[in-house]
């Protein structure tokens, strides 16, 4: 079949630094002795507990219930017995309220679990019931309720839906491994997609650096002409929704816009393929596929691992560390999130498990900026980096939001690029949390 091309402008070429992972095959997470499933892994009202310490659970068994339209179910990724229903440490560095399992190892499902039928028979409202009733989230990271993508405003007109297959973040490799063992599910999430919003056109976006996921997709495709396969320049943030959808379609995201504002949907390769998981197997959002990589790992791999199993178990399966690490972050080095320990649990958004020796984590001291513009020249947002930041320097937080600060999709590609390695990215996201705080006051 023959594969599009696309991109967009501005973005960063960083030391991709995926070898280590890419070639190794797919591996899976030892079973779990224990594991802690905090109830806030998604964007939206955390779930509340649904069962108590002393009871017995099945593996996808509901343990946490929703709260509010942006919200979604959490279910058990073992069975064994709720040793615990207390608040624990979380990978944004809070803590929260947490169901805390221990494992009899027999991996029991929920008798009540059966799969949801064939494509052809569920239509689009049992479609999006399905997705809701498995929990499912965006896997790239933002963990967005996917059915709540999936709810089209009346008002908006969607005509395809694009996957993202980019991973774009410099040494993770989920995606790709994913794509390569698991094609024939992206497409059929895909194609479940496109019936639940009503469109006949879906595209799969994937960077030029992963051949063998193209051609792996293309095959599952066959000769299915509604569905088409971008193969994307390999620059970053190739893979962040608003330069993927520009990419692909043309269109632009209009400022404080959503994806449906330019008629598209978006998800990740990984969402895709849950969805299907979940239809034909009807069991729910209770795994993921990660990598745990960096240069204090000593055998970087990429696994299958269930929510809730500790990080430390994870780097642990991995060899553990080469040398006391200088940084651990949860996700990749770009828009990652810096750990204080390393006993917070995988989650569903966890792509990745970064652990960095001191001498790789080190950050230069920052310098005067010199106005060499080069943040400007790579934003893929068209902003001004530099300028917001200083205001946020100077807590001006309403000249912050009137030089559209609110539109920065924290990507990293202006701290990245600076010369006097300013934390540019940092200043504007505490200027963006700012402006949210006012917006409250002011409500």
């Amino acid at each position: 079949m023959n594969f599009k091309h696309g991109t967009f402008k501005g973005g960063i070429h960083p030391p991709y630094r995926k070898e280590s992972t890419a070639d190794v095959p797919l591996g899976f997470g030892v079973k779990p002795d224990t594991v802690i499933i905090p109830m806030s892994m998604h964007i939206g009202a955390p779930c509340t507990p649904i069962v108590k310490k002393g009871d017995q659970v099945y593996l996808g068994q509901r343990i946490g219930e929703p709260n509010g339209f942006v919200s979604v179910p959490i279910h058990a990724s073992v069975s064994g017995k709720v040793i615990a229903v207390e608040e624990r440490p979380h990978a944004n560095g809070d803590r929260v309220m947490a169901v805390v399992i221990e494992s009899d190892g027999l991996d029991t499902v929920d008798p009540s679990i059966k799969p949801y039928g064939s494509l052809e028979e569920l239509d689009a409202d049992a479609i999006k019931k399905m997705v809701v009733n498995a929990g499912i989230v965006g896997l790239g990271g933002a963990t967005f309720p996917t059915h709540v993508k999936l709810a089209i405003p009346p008002d908006k007109n969607v005509d395809c839906v694009i996957l993202n297959g980019a991973e774009c973040e410099p040494y993770l490799t989920a995606d790709h491994h994913l794509m390569l063992a698991h094609a024939e599910k992206v497409v059929m999430g895909l194609k479940i997609a496109m019936k639940s919003v009503g469109v006949k056109k879906g595209f799969i976006g994937v960077e030029d650096n992963k051949t063998d996921a193209i051609e792996a997709l293309g095959k599952a495709i066959g000769n299915d002409a509604s569905i088409e396969v971008y193969s994307l320049h390999t620059k970053y943030p190739q893979g962040a929704e608003k330069q993927l959808i520009a990419a692909v379609t043309g269109r632009e995201v209009p400022s404080g816009g959503l994806p449906a504002d330019a008629g598209v949907v978006v998800m990740n390769v990984g969402t895709a393929a849950q969805i299907a998981e979940s239809m034909t197997t009807g069991m729910p959002l209770y795994k993921r596929i990660l990598t745990c990589t960096g240069d204090a790992i000593k055998t970087p791999q990429t696994l299958e691992i269930r929510v809730g199993v500790s990080f430390q178990s994870v780097i642990d399966q991995c060899g553990g560390f080469t040398s006391e690490p200088g940084k651990v972050i949860s996700g990749g080095p770009m828009m990652g999130v810096s750990q204080f320990e390393t006993v917070v649990p995988v989650m569903k958004g966890t792509s990745g498990i970064l652990c960095l020796t001191k001498e790789s984590a080190n950050i230069a001291e920052p310098s005067n900026c010199i106005h060499c513009g080069k943040c400007v020249g790579v934003c893929p947002i068209h902003l001004q980096p530099l300028i917001i930041a200083e205001y946020s320097l100077r807590n001006k937080w309403d000249k912050s939001e009137a030089n559209n600060a609110m539109d920065c999709i924290e990507c990293g590609s202006c701290s990245f690029i600076c010369p006097a390695k300013r934390t540019l990215a940092s200043s504007i996201r505490v200027a963006k949390r700012e402006i949210i705080a006012q917006r409250r006051k002011g409500n």
